[in-house]
């Protein structure tokens, strides 16, 4: 008998045809073919079904961004262009189509968690990653925030408007905050490299919301070199604690793996083992607060040696059966 609970993946093969123009860019198709390695190949291999997303429906995704922004990136893609706006922003002719994929891989998790078995653990394994775009701006090789565009689905179609982001990637989601910044039913908890060191230069700890929504934005800024203890640290006292207090309907994960300590994107330190840490600890916060409700999104992780078995990892403590 496994230790795991099952597993579900939400992927498609057109999130590889988002072409960033080769082995000199960090964010490739490479990065979700060395996952799927990892898991193929690992514990959890016998846990896992794939759910087949599809295209964010255009009234949610309108509900994130501007009408003129989604414009301006369709006919970027259509026309040849390989930017948007910034190097960073690589594109293809079929970049808009996988950015669509991207941004509505939520819509399937959450429905299965809705609809079949909210106990289970769901994973969008996807790409573009998402959390730096904001309504009108695409940022750090991402275009639409696919957390965004989750949390207002969860609300729209299914009355869950207490929602909690833990946002663990080592840069922070400057996108993300943008667009909760003024709502109190969205609660955004970062844990990211000191933004005097990092990209994207946001995420100081004296930002925590304004107006309806002040005090529901928590930065939680690392020093170059945090190791585990650090981080785990911040979330068994604030974040722990912020949950506990803001009581939420679910809970979605913004899976970052670029704090590991091989990974150059970032100066934090953390080991493979950590993430295996975070994975439980959310897996157990999501089943006293939301009844299993937690939905965990990919974003950063750019060393190929050592992303796969993060997120092996990160699943597996998410999926360990407790006694």
């Amino acid at each position: 008998m496994s230790r795991f609970g099952p597993l579900k993946i939400v992927y498609d093969e057109r999130f590889l045809l988002h072409d960033t123009g080769g082995g000199d860019h960090p964010e490739s198709p490479a990065r979700l073919e060395t996952i799927l390695n990892s898991l193929k190949n690992g514990p959890l291999s016998e846990q896992i079904e794939i759910l087949n997303p599809r295209e964010v429906d255009r009234d949610l995704l309108l509900s994130v961004h501007s009408e003129d922004y989604i414009f301006r990136f369709e006919e970027a893609c259509l026309s040849g262009m390989e930017m948007l706006g910034h190097p960073d922003n690589r594109i293809s002719y079929e970049s808009f189509e996988a950015a669509l994929l991207s941004a509505g891989a939520s819509q399937s998790g959450i429905d299965f968690l809705e609809n079949m078995n909210s106990s289970d653990r769901v994973f969008c394994c996807v790409r573009p990653p998402g959390h730096h775009s904001e309504a009108a701006l695409a940022l750090g090789f991402c275009f639409l925030n696919n957390v965004a565009i989750a949390v207002r689905y969860w609300q729209k179609n299914y009355r869950r408007q207490r929602i909690f982001i833990l946002d663990f990637d080592a840069h922070h989601g400057n996108g993300i905050q943008e667009i909760f910044d003024e709502d109190p039913d969205v609660f955004y908890a970062s844990i990211h490299e000191h933004p005097t060191f990092s990209f994207p230069g946001t995420g100081y700890e004296e930002d925590t919301g304004t107006g309806a929504g002040e005090g529901t934005t928590m930065n939680i800024a690392l020093p170059p070199g945090s190791t585990d203890s650090v981080v785990l640290k911040a979330m068994e006292e604030k974040v722990a604690s912020a949950i506990e207090d803001f009581q939420p309907d679910c809970i979605i994960a913004a899976a970052g793996f670029d704090a590991h300590e091989y990974d150059d994107m970032s100066g934090l330190a953390y080991s493979t083992r950590v993430y295996g840490h975070i994975g439980t600890h959310l897996a157990a916060w999501a089943d006293a607060c939301c009844q299993g409700r937690l939905l965990s999104i990919l974003e950063g992780g750019y060393s190929l040696e050592v992303l796969g078995p993060s997120v092996e990892i990160y699943l597996g403590g998410l999926c360990l059966k407790v006694d």
